[in-house]
């Protein structure tokens, strides 16, 4: 998993039957004080409706992506499986809310 803050929306006119119902976003790795890592945009399917400016949980993995979605018709690699609300650290490794 992949923590991610999501950049953009994707628009298309045509997409593979599989995706119609879905919302495409593009999303790039943050680290955890929210700092973009790299250079690289992703495209992540969205099933819980997030939204730009979000810090999300992004799982880049196949088959984990297929067992979500319920089957392996949809070309997808990258899904977001959750919205960020709060990060909590703490020097000996437990986090306090």
């Amino acid at each position: 998993m992949l923590l991610a803050k999501v950049k953009g929306n994707i628009v298309s006119t045509q997409k593979n039957p599989n995706l119609k119902s879905h919302k495409l976003l593009v999303v790039h790795q943050i680290d955890l004080n929210g700092n973009f890592i790299g250079k690289k945009d992703s495209i992540a399917i969205d099933l819980i409706d997030a939204g730009i400016g979000d810090t999300v949980l992004v799982v880049q993995e196949g088959a984990a992506v297929k067992q979500i979605l319920g089957h392996r018709n949809a070309p997808v690699h990258t899904i977001i499986v959750a919205v960020v609300d709060q990060i909590a650290l703490s020097r000996n490794g437990f986090s306090r809310y």
